[in-house]
C-alpha cells in the first residue's frame, strides 16, 4: 500500500522540469530589492540620529511647539523605518524564502502568521499611521512659524486635501482588511 504524501514535503529544485525551475528560481531576483530596502533603513538610520542630534544641541533654543514637531519628524521615521521592516523581513519571507526564524526569542510575533493579505493590512495600516503623523503635523504647522523661523505655508484647501488623502487611506485599509475577510475561508486562522 503507498504511503500518504506528505503535502508539506518539496520536491528538490534538481528534480523539478527546467521552466518551472526557473519560474520559482526567478523570485530572488527580489533579493536586490530588498537589500536596496536595507540601505534605505541605514539612511533613515542616519536621518533620525541626525535631527536626534539637532534636537538635543537645540533643545534650549526651539520652543514647545518646535520640540513637539521635532519629535513627530522622529516618529515619522520611526514609523516609515517600521514600514520597512515589514516590507523587507515580511516580504523576503513570503515571496523569497523562509528565514527560519522559528524558536529564535528575537522572531517578532507577526511573522509567525504572515502572508500577503496579512502583509497588505499591515502595510496599510503603517501608511495610515504615517499619514496620521504628517497630518498632525501639518495642523500644528499651519498658520504658525516652523522649525529654524521658516514660516509654513498652508492654505486652508491644501489642509483639506490632505485631510482628504488621510481618509482615503483609511477608507482603502478597510476596504482590503473588508475584502480579505471576506475572501478568506471559514475558520482559517490569520
Amino acid at each position: 500500500m503507498a504511503q500518504p504524501r506528505d503535502p508539506s514535503a518539496q520536491p528538490a529544485l534538481g528534480r523539478m522540469k527546467p521552466l518551472p525551475a526557473l519560474i520559482f528560481s526567478s523570485r530572488w531576483l527580489q533579493l536586490p530589492l530588498y537589500i536596496g530596502l536595507i540601505v534605505a533603513q541605514c539612511v533613515y538610520v542616519f536621518l533620525f540620529l541626525k535631527e536626534l542630534w539637532h534636537l538635543v544641541t537645540h533643545a534650549f533654543d526651539f520652543s514647545e511647539q518646535q520640540i513637539m514637531l521635532v519629535v513627530l519628524g522622529l516618529i515619522d521615521v520611526v514609523m516609515i523605518s517600521n514600514l520597512l521592516i515589514m516590507v523587507i523581513v515580511g516580504g523576503y519571507e513570503t515571496f523569497v524564502s523562509r528565514l527560519r526564524l522559528e524558536g529564535h526569542p528575537d522572531q517578532p510575533e507577526w511573522l509567525s502568521h504572515v502572508n500577503a493579505s496579512v502583509l497588505k493590512i499591515k502595510l496599510a495600516m503603517a501608511i495610515i499611521g504615517i499619514s496620521s503623523i504628517h497630518l498632525l503635523r501639518t495642523f500644528i504647522e499651519a498658520g504658525n512659524i516652523g522649525i529654524a523661523g521658516k514660516t509654513a505655508n498652508y492654505t486652508e484647501s491644501g489642509v483639506l486635501l490632505q485631510t482628504m488623502i488621510h481618509v482615503v487611506f483609511i477608507l482603502s485599509a478597510i476596504g482590503i482588511a473588508w475584502v480579505d475577510k471576506m475572501t478568506s475561508t471559514p475558520g482559517k486562522g490569520h
